[in-house]
């Protein structure tokens, strides 16, 4: 099939804007950037050593500013496709009350800026791994691999699970095998969350030519194909008790919803992909996975912390 091509919104007739304050605080995808926020956070306080409040919180509010910025940049890029997608033609671009050209600009203002302030609190390696963080959503996933390959969710997943080590990186300064953990967690776990989505909103990313996996593939494959995610999350969620990063009751917890996770595809294989219902109960349930998970690591440092057991 031909994918969509990149369509110039910009192409559009200059024209004052009448964006609101709401319209520029949608641009920054608040929901996506409240799962930025969570798993940052945690990735900051499970970073050893510690960091003064202050600095910790300047460098989780740059954190969460890096991921609005790209998520505007994303939806000036998008504006063509996502005019002609249920699920998005009502965002500020499509809809016409932020112009493109606010939104760039308003997209790589905050870049520089949240890079900036994130580098100056804490340190340079943060800093960079939120410079890369944003390229590799902006530039990477939006601009290529959202368009061009069936894989797109499965590499393009990087970007949303780069937070929680920018975050330890804040804190250390460095990347080490605990915060690479927290970003494989996160990474593994996207495919079988978005893909049960696509499930559910395949006719409209048929119609805008955005190869995902069912579009292309087919609802069979995408249900294999989140089934095999879903097996492969389930060791990588307990690996932090492997690791020795969490007790043995988190590593109980962690495999639990694991094998609930997988538990919940095997109806979705079974039927085929066609199972809208089953493919809906995953999806709500992968976000309670991910939030009890990084909760539960939490929990444990917590009470490691207190010596209560």
């Amino acid at each position: 099939m031909a994918f969509v091509d990149k369509i110039d919104p910009a192409a559009a007739e200059p024209r004052i804007s009448s964006a609101s304050a709401g319209d520029y605080f949608a641009l920054l995808k608040p929901r996506v950037m409240s799962l930025v926020i969570f798993t940052a956070a945690v990735g900051l306080l499970l970073a050893p050593g510690g960091i003064d409040p202050f600095v910790g919180f300047v460098s989780l509010l740059a954190i969460a500013v890096g991921a609005g910025a790209s998520g505007a940049l994303n939806m000036w890029y998008d504006a063509d496709i996502d005019a002609r997608m249920a699920r998005t033609r009502t965002r500020p671009v499509p809809a016409g009350r932020v112009t493109p050209n606010e939104a760039l600009a308003f997209g790589l203002i905050l870049s520089a800026l949240s890079v900036a302030v994130l580098g100056l609190a804490s340190n340079w390696v943060a800093g960079g791994l939120l410079a890369f963080t944003i390229f590799f959503y902006a530039v990477i996933y939006t601009m290529w691999l959202k368009r061009w390959t069936v894989e797109n969710i499965v590499i393009g997943g990087a970007a949303g699970a780069l937070p929680p080590m920018v975050a330890w990186a804040a804190v250390t300064g460095t990347v080490s095998i605990e915060s690479i953990t927290l970003f494989l967690i996160i990474f593994m776990w996207t495919p079988p969350h978005f893909w049960s989505l696509a499930l559910l909103k395949t006719e409209d990313y048929k119609r805008v030519g955005v190869p995902m996996l069912p579009v292309v593939r087919g609802e069979a494959v995408t249900a294999r194909r989140i089934l095999i995610y879903s097996i492969l999350l389930a060791p990588v969620g307990v690996a932090p008790y492997f690791l020795g990063m969490a007790s043995v009751a988190y590593g109980i917890v962690a495999a639990g919803l694991g094998g609930i996770m997988i538990f919940r595809s095997i109806p979705i294989v079974r039927s085929g992909g066609l199972d809208r219902v089953a493919a809906r109960r995953l999806f709500g349930f992968s976000l309670f996975y991910l939030f009890i998970i990084f909760v539960a690591l939490l929990v444990d440092r917590g009470i490691d912390a207190l010596g209560i057991f």
